[in-house]
């Protein structure tokens, strides 16, 4: 399939160490101009974390802030409208930042299983536990990530959308290592299929490409694809063998792979875009792939987000991620 972003590009998971929309907005845009995204300010506070931000998407569910976190509620509270605000504003500064942008553009929402394992029920309990809460949150997320979506088209007309869904909670739903209430025992494991039906309400409404993120060592990518991401963001040092095994098959038939190989955290030695690079196409030759021919597959990413990192070093990393990926299309188009 013909991918929406240019061949060997770069972008950032989401989360940012700002505070301030406008420069962040100004930060993406400016760094990474072939595929900016919409920032995430999590030192915000509450609202402005990515489970607050997906559960203000909801449609006809809403959410307020417990001292465990959001739970659901009946009608809509202040906590949920100050969500809400935080999103808008956002929203705001890149539609100014972007002005006359033309090109790929992500936004960035948790996925339906991660929400339902950090979302409680109104009487106790994470949601994952509940079939019907599942179900309900996972279709009211779609409809709201359908609106969410094409309001961001809206608002920069040039852009087309893509979508990111961050799973990182996936694998313990499906392992069934999500803590009950009391912390002494565990929810029962969801059922594969059943999560690749959830993943794909979302992914099917959302009228976007939808790639989906997870920093996990053991990220279902089998079942990611399945549900119809066009895409995987992995983590590319903590790939294990039965990971590497789904993604080469994943890969042979089409998925595109965003390999976070930039440090989300300053290191003691930053490594050289060509370090990286080289990284990239040793990946996809642990594929049994041709790097040059993935070119138009890959994106180059953080390893995580930036929420943990100075200012200073979340810039840094979007330059090095989007040289990386200059290098690598260097690199993989010497290296036969």
């Amino acid at each position: 399939m013909a991918f929406p972003w240019a061949s060997a590009t770069a972008t950032g998971i989401g989360s940012l160490p700002y505070d301030d929309r406008d420069e962040a907005a100004r930060v993406v845009v400016g760094e990474l101009p072939d595929l900016p995204h919409l920032p995430e300010l999590p030192e915000r506070g509450a609202g402005a974390d990515l489970v607050g931000r997906a559960a203000t998407l909801l449609v006809d569910l809403h959410v307020d802030l417990q001292p465990s976190g959001w739970r659901l509620i009946d009608r809509p509270g202040a906590d949920e409208r100050r969500a809400a605000s935080l999103l808008g504003a956002d929203l705001d500064a890149l539609e100014i930042a972007a002005y006359g942008y033309e090109g790929p553009l992500k936004v960035q929402v948790a996925g339906p299983l991660t929400l339902a394992a950090t979302v409680e029920l109104n009487r106790g309990g994470r949601a994952v536990g509940d079939y019907g809460a599942r179900r309900d949150l996972a279709e009211s997320l779609a409809e709201g990530v359908r609106a969410h979506v094409a309001d961001v088209a809206r608002r920069v007309p040039g852009a087309t959308v893509v979508l990111q869904l961050d799973e990182p909670g996936l694998p313990a739903v499906l392992a069934g290592s999500i803590p009950t209430v009391s912390g002494f025992g565990r929810l029962r494991a969801v059922d594969a299929v059943e999560a690749e039906t959830l993943l794909g309400t979302v992914i099917g409404a959302a009228g976007a490409p939808v790639v989906v993120h997870s920093c996990a060592a053991d990220a279902p990518v089998g079942l990611l694809h399945g549900a119809g991401a066009v895409a995987v963001s992995l983590d590319v040092d903590r790939l294990g063998g039965g990971v590497l095994e789904q993604l080469a098959a994943a890969v042979d038939a089409g998925l595109a792979l965003w390999p976070g190989v930039v440090p989300a955290l300053p290191p003691s030695t930053p490594p050289s875009d060509r370090e990286l690079a080289q990284r990239v196409v040793g990946l996809w030759r642990r594929l049994d792939q041709d790097p040059a021919a993935m070119a138009a597959r890959t994106v180059v990413t953080p390893t995580c987000g930036l929420a943990g990192a100075g200012p200073g070093w979340a810039r840094r990393a979007y330059v090095l991620a989007r040289t990386t990926a200059r290098a690598f299309a260097d690199v993989a188009a010497g290296s036969g």
